[in-house]
C-alpha cells in the first residue's frame, strides 16, 4: 500500500471565502453600475413615464383626437389619458421641458399627441448623485424613448 498523499484541491472554508469575495465584489459593481437602490427607483420612475406617455400617444391614434400628458414637478403628480394618473417618487431632481405654450406654469407642464401620433414634444429628466434618465417625445414622430441622461443638471 502507498502512502497517503498530499491531497490536491481546496477546503471548504477556502472555498466559502472565495465565494463571499465574489459575491461582495458582484454586489460593488452593480450598485456601482446602477447607482444603487436610488438609481434602480429612478429607472423605473422613468419607464413608467415613458409607459404612459406611449399610451397617451396611441390613444390620440385610436379615438382621432389630441390627448395630453401632464407633470407637476413640484408635487411630482402626472396625469395621462383616459384618466391615468400618478407620482414620481422623491428621488433626486425632476425636471420638464415643453412646448412652450404647453407650459402652464414654472412647476406644470403638458406634452399633447395629435391624431396623427405627432406631438408636441418634450423631456423629462429625473436625476440623481450626477446620474439620471431622460424621457424624450419627438415633437414630429411623437416618438417617446428612454436614455441614460447626458449631461448632469446645474
Amino acid at each position: 500500500m502507498r502512502g497517503r498523499s498530499q491531497m490536491a484541491g481546496f477546503s471548504l472554508l477556502e472555498m466559502l471565502v472565495v465565494l463571499v469575495l465574489i459575491a461582495s465584489a458582484t454586489l460593488l459593481a452593480m450598485a456601482a453600475f446602477t447607482g444603487g437602490l436610488r438609481g434602480a427607483q429612478l429607472q423605473a420612475a422613468a419607464k413608467e413615464v415613458a409607459a404612459q406617455l406611449r399610451f397617451t400617444r396611441a390613444l390620440a391614434i385610436s379615438s382621432g383626437r389630441p390627448q395630453s400628458f401632464v407633470l407637476d414637478t413640484q408635487t411630482r403628480r402626472w396625469q395621462a389619458a383616459n384618466g391615468r394618473h400618478g407620482q414620481l417618487p422623491d428621488i433626486g431632481m425632476l425636471d420638464f421641458t415643453s412646448a412652450r405654450e404647453l407650459q402652464h406654469s414654472t412647476v406644470k407642464g403638458e406634452v399633447r399627441f395629435f391624431p396623427d401620433g405627432a406631438a408636441s414634444g418634450g423631456r423629462v429628466r429625473l436625476a440623481a448623485n450626477g446620474g439620471g434618465w431622460d424621457v424624450n417625445v419627438a415633437w414630429l414622430t411623437g416618438e417617446v424613448r428612454v436614455q441614460r441622461m447626458q449631461q448632469a443638471m446645474p
